[in-house]
């Protein structure tokens, strides 16, 4: 079986990611279903001004946090964890959000997705493949790339599952949109 290089599948990689680019933002501009992924923190404004003196940098936090696995057994701990807050905490820099620099990394790691799913469909099939056939490599690689992980967060950071649903859909419909880019578009 004749090996279908990466650089043959070019078009099919930028035109799944163009493809994709376009609908992701569709979907998260429209009032469609990530409309309440993040809601209104109760005494946003208290919260907000007890932190503000705190000066906390930006990073990932959590708190309360141990500081070894014997701390984290500790009755002091435990009872820290009882009263709360119990939080992981991204702190973002004190300025207006651009998304510039995060559409165009979104934009390079679907170029990425579409690379791994060149790569192994065209280690699993050869030239002339029929459609269904890259439809199924193609999209099943784009879908472990665009959604797989994020379950991550629902497992250990307590994302609600309804969220994290609600991405893997979106990853649903990205893989599905690659899958048949490459189909379409596959050598034959």
């Amino acid at each position: 079986m004749e090996i279908v290089a990466i650089h043959t599948l070019w078009l099919p990689i930028l035109l799944s990611s163009v493809i994709v680019f376009i609908v992701s933002s569709i979907i998260h501009m429209g009032p469609l279903w990530h409309k309440n992924d993040y809601p209104r923190m109760q005494n946003e404004e208290k919260v907000i001004d007890a932190l503000r003196p705190l000066e906390i940098p930006p990073g990932d936090y959590m708190v309360p946090r141990p500081s070894s696995r014997e701390e984290m057994r500790s009755p002091e701990f435990i009872e820290k964890l009882k009263k709360g807050p119990v939080m992981f905490l991204s702190v973002w820099p004190n300025q207006p959000p651009t998304m510039g620099k995060s559409l165009v990394l979104w934009f390079v790691y679907s170029i990425v997705v579409g690379i791994f799913a060149a790569y192994v469909a065209g280690r699993a099939l050869p030239v002339s493949a029929e459609y269904l056939q890259v439809f199924r490599f193609a999209g099943t690689t784009a879908f472990v790339g665009y959604s797989v992980a994020l379950w991550q967060m629902s497992i250990w950071y307590h994302r609600p599952w309804g969220t994290t649903i609600k991405f893997t859909l979106d990853g649903l419909i990205y893989a599905l949109l690659t899958a048949g880019t490459f189909g379409w578009l596959w050598p034959r």
